[in-house]
């Protein structure tokens, strides 16, 4: 069997990978795209995206954004703690932006990119499962079954935008994972109050719980211990909806109804280095993060946009992609967007989530403080829109 040969191979179509090949679309490179999934079904996924206005700039550029049928803009931010004094507000004038960022259905965003991506004639092959890889110094090579057949490529580069598992097999990549012992719970939910495009984000010393403006009402990221989640998830709505304002306060009054829930565990997972020999690694097969803040995504789309923009540079300059000078460009460039995102998000867990009171008390004179200092809290805003070099 006869390898097809690419000048890139991005294996895992979700979001980041579909937004990557959009980004190298205008570049005359050979593009394929590998999805081991179907499309997903829109009634199985209820997951909301809380996407800064960075993210919001990148998927303008490809086009994807015009795509979306619903949109619901953050111009605020309520940062609080539970039982505790202190609390900040985050606005659009102390970040220096038009809007803080948007909340959209993860279906929506798929569904946008993957119009784009099939008008602009990529190479998209869904229910493709990789069954083996390797690179040499020349070219990355795949083995693929697709729709039950057996289909072999090579590329001068393979980008790796699974969530991990294909990064795990790699020898010289180890990914350092920590168990949060957490489970988040999404749902969209109704209260009382409609929303004015204010996010909440309420620490507790369970886990912290988000309530992010979606259409008319809220998307919830309610994060809880494994046991409690599992608890919360089999209550019926009312029981839940008690639960919840119990649990939250009464900003919004009482939560009078709530959608579809799903439950998913959560854990640091990132991987040290994050390239190999002809091999980039992008998204969830980089970092995973806790939602907590909301910098997952916008985090794997930010390494999309570097990534492409060095291919692209590395094309001007008439080099060879998928070098080891191109790619540790990229592993430099990254790094202090990554780690600090990882850190920032870790951080946030570690000093809320306990029972701790003196170290709770410290972190609520930390978010007053936050509130009256405008340019630490800039600082904070803009980093969380537009990452390390915000």
């Amino acid at each position: 069997m006869n390898a097809v040969n690419y000048d890139i191979a991005i294996i895992g179509g979700g979001p980041v990978g579909m937004a990557l090949a959009l980004a190298l679309r205008d570049n005359n490179l050979s593009v394929l795209l590998l999805e081991a999934r179907g499309l997903p079904d829109k009634v199985d996924d209820i997951r909301p995206l809380a996407l800064s206005h960075g993210s919001h700039l990148i998927l303008n550029r490809l086009g994807a954004w015009q795509r979306l049928p619903q949109f619901t803009p953050i111009k605020t931010i309520h940062i609080s703690n539970k039982g505790y004094f202190g609390r900040s507000v985050l606005t659009t004038k102390d970040a220096g932006v038009p809007v803080l960022g948007y909340v959209v259905n993860y279906h929506d965003l798929f569904r946008a990119l993957y119009d784009v991506t099939v008008e602009s004639d990529i190479d998209y092959q869904t229910g493709a499962v990789v069954q083996h890889f390797s690179t040499d110094e020349q070219l990355g090579h795949v083995s693929y079954t697709h729709h039950g057949t057996e289909k072999k490529i090579s590329a001068k580069l393979l980008v790796l935008s699974d969530g991990g598992r294909l990064g795990s097999q790699i020898e010289d990549i180890t990914y350092h994972i920590n168990e949060y012992n957490q489970w988040a719970i999404a749902a969209n939910v109704q209260a009382e109050t409609q929303q004015t495009g204010i996010a909440y984000e309420r620490f507790t010393s369970e886990g912290p719980i988000a309530l992010l403006p979606s259409g008319n009402h809220f998307a919830l990221v309610w994060t809880a211990p494994a046991e409690a989640a599992k608890e919360i998830l089999a209550l019926n709505e009312e029981q839940f909806l008690t639960r919840l304002h119990s649990h939250f306060g009464d900003r919004l009054g009482q939560f009078v109804h709530a959608g579809k829930r799903s439950g998913f565990p959560l854990a640091l997972k990132y991987a040290k280095p994050t390239t190999s020999q002809r091999i980039a690694l992008i998204g969830n097969a980089a970092q995973t993060l806790h939602p907590v803040a909301g910098q997952g995504f916008n985090l794997g789309l930010r390494d999309t946009y570097e990534l492409a923009q060095i291919i692209q540079d590395t094309l001007t300059e008439n080099k060879e992609i998928g070098t080891p000078a191109m790619l540790q460009r990229y592993r430099e460039n990254r790094r202090m967007d990554s780690n600090g995102g990882r850190l920032f998000t870790d951080s946030l867990i570690k000093l809320f989530s306990n029972d701790n009171p003196l170290l709770q008390h410290l972190c609520g004179t930390g978010l007053t403080l936050l509130d009256n200092l405008p340019p630490i809290k800039r600082f904070v805003a803009r980093r969380m829109i537009f990452g390390a070099r915000g």
